[in-house]
């Protein structure tokens, strides 16, 4: 029922009738409706702008890896502090590693805003992890073309991916997925075939099977249809919505690379020989191309990201000090500042991932990080300039030779000149007299050799 726009007009607000209004206006009927509607419009569009809500979409492409569950972490607490209306998860995945799909399953069940599981866009999967995330969302959809299923754990080893069929990990798995399923009023007998059987559906099959809600061709269209749902005691309003995509930040970024698991394992392996070869061999640096490796290699299989940021921060200052005090050829301020940089980038934003940081203090607190490295860095570069100098320079001895300088007395053979502004015993083969220019030819302890300059 609409309500009209005049109603509740508080006092003091201008109206458009009165003489005040005619006099300026000109003719009262005609002007009198053209306000009207106008102030129609503006109020019609004034309550839309202050009722439209807005629901987070954050995308999980790829594998699911620790840097997923930052990603989700960060979404959500974004949206919370937004006050968004819910969280929308698009999922295009063929799997990743099970602790990271329950820390996944955990943040969905935790947060207070409804969540959307939403495999997307066409043509995309959400296989394994995929197939378990979507099963905990609150609401669950897929587009047409796409397919979930084969949630049956595998091993990674040296021949690839395998199976596994122990039947512990394998009951571990079922009770995850039937109870999110049993959870969300889903079919248990299709989240069990998922993982004993590796079941595979449509989007079409699975919303006949009741493993899904909705099934729609575009993010718009499913928010018109999931408009009045009931999720986590909430009536969904998200028709018509704003939609807020969430971009993970530098951070986030540098993070996903690392927990490709392909990387992080190659990160590993070279690190360990890399620093074998350094302890057995010492002064090539490959030691500290081990050290450095082995910490992203565990920052992207999933050792704590704050610890590992702060170790290399640690270690770049460490080799900062060492480079400065035994100068060499810079290995090693450069290994110490790519260390410092890597850290700083890791390293932010820095407390509970539970807190929601905005970005305005991750800009800030980037920079306070970074700019001491890049100053930092740019002394480093600085000093090795000059020691670079010093050692291109000839010796000072050298340097004098063939200069030319002024004498200050009469030279026979000893006498004094001035050189750059400086006073100097000279010794020459021949008589020179007091202001005569004169060359010299060399240093012999603090007297110098000099002629008259020809």
């Amino acid at each position: 029922m609409k309500t009209s726009p005049w109603k509740g007009q508080k006092r003091g607000q201008p109206s458009w009738r009165g003489p005040t209004s005619a006099a300026r206006f000109g003719p009262a009927p005609f002007h009198l409706a053209t306000l009207a509607l106008l102030s129609i419009v503006l109020l019609a569009l004034a309550a839309s702008a202050a009722g439209q809500g807005s629901v987070m979409v954050v995308a999980l492409d790829g594998a699911i890896t620790p840097a997923s569950d930052e990603i989700v972490r960060e979404a959500i607490a974004e949206a919370e502090a937004r006050g968004c209306d819910g969280i929308v998860i698009t999922l295009d995945t063929p799997g990743g590693g099970l602790t990271e799909t329950k820390e996944i399953t955990s943040l969905i069940e935790r947060t207070s805003l409804p969540v959307i599981g939403y495999v997307y866009p066409s043509g995309a999967t959400a296989w394994s992890a995929g197939t378990i995330i979507l099963l905990s969302s609150d609401i669950a959809a897929m587009v047409p073309g796409t397919i979930i299923g084969s949630a049956q754990p595998v091993s990674i080893g040296p021949t690839g991916t395998e199976p596994v069929n122990d039947t512990k990990v394998i009951n571990a798995v079922v009770a995850l997925a039937e109870e999110k399923a049993r959870k969300n009023g889903r079919n248990t007998t299709a989240a069990r075939e998922f993982v004993t059987s590796n079941l595979n559906l449509n989007a079409e099959d699975a919303l006949a099977y009741g493993v899904i809600e909705h099934v729609s061709p575009s993010l718009e269209a499913l928010l018109e249809e999931v408009d009045g749902n009931e999720a986590k005691n909430k009536t969904l309003a998200t028709r018509g919505v704003e939609i807020v995509r969430f971009e993970p930040g530098l951070r986030l970024r540098v993070l996903a690379v690392l927990s490709d698991p392909l990387l992080a394992g190659l990160l590993l392996i070279v690190g360990l020989y890399a620093l074998i070869f350094g302890l057995s061999n010492p002064g090539l640096g490959a030691e500290l191309v081990g050290v450095i490796t082995l910490a992203l290699g565990l920052i992207g299989l999933g050792f704590s990201v704050n610890l590992g940021a702060l170790f290399l921060i640690i270690l770049g200052l460490v080799l900062l000090l060492v480079e400065l005090n035994s100068p060499g050829f810079g290995l090693m301020g450069a290994a110490g500042l790519a260390c410092m940089v890597l850290g700083s980038i890791l390293l932010v934003p820095i407390g509970s991932p539970e807190w929601y940081t905005p970005a305005s203090y991750k800009r800030d607190a980037f920079v306070a990080l970074v700019a001491p490295t890049i100053v930092i860095g740019a002394f480093f570069v600085f000093a090795l300039y000059k020691v670079a100098e010093a050692r291109r320079r000839p010796p000072y001895s050298e340097m004098m030779e063939r200069e030319v300088a002024e004498a200050l007395d009469r030279i026979d053979p000893r006498g004094h000149v001035i050189y750059n502004g400086e006073y100097w015993a000279a010794e020459a083969e021949e008589a020179i007299e007091a202001g005569e220019t004169v060359e010299v030819l060399g240093k012999e302890r603090m007297v110098l050799k000099v002629r008259r300059k020809g």
